[in-house]
């Protein structure tokens, strides 16, 4: 496989450069280096918003089954049922000595 270089650039400042392979002064190192935080810092701003909005909508929804689920089974009466018509059963059935 063929190595991949970049094209040549008619405008030197849109050229893609490897640090490791090429002989930069430490002015110029510092000064990517500086390009790349500022890079980094823009990045990570809108990221850690991302993820904030995404936690919120995580914990909304959550909370909304949570709700919901405190809500349904206060509402649920089919073991208060269950319990009244076995005392209705008991009542209505017949009376011997193994009741």
């Amino acid at each position: 496989m063929a190595e991949k270089k970049p094209p040549k650039s008619d405008f030197p400042f849109a050229t893609k450069i490897d640090p490791t392979k090429e002989n930069l002064s430490q002015d110029q190192m510092h000064f990517i280096r500086q390009a790349e935080l500022e890079q980094w810092k823009k990045n990570t701003s809108k990221l850690r918003t991302r993820n904030v909005v995404t936690g919120l909508a995580i914990g909304a929804l959550v909370l909304g089954i949570y709700g919901y689920t405190f809500y349904s089974v206060s509402q649920e009466r089919i073991m208060d049922e269950i319990d009244e018509e076995a005392k209705r059963a008991r009542l209505k059935g017949p009376k011997t000595g193994a009741n």
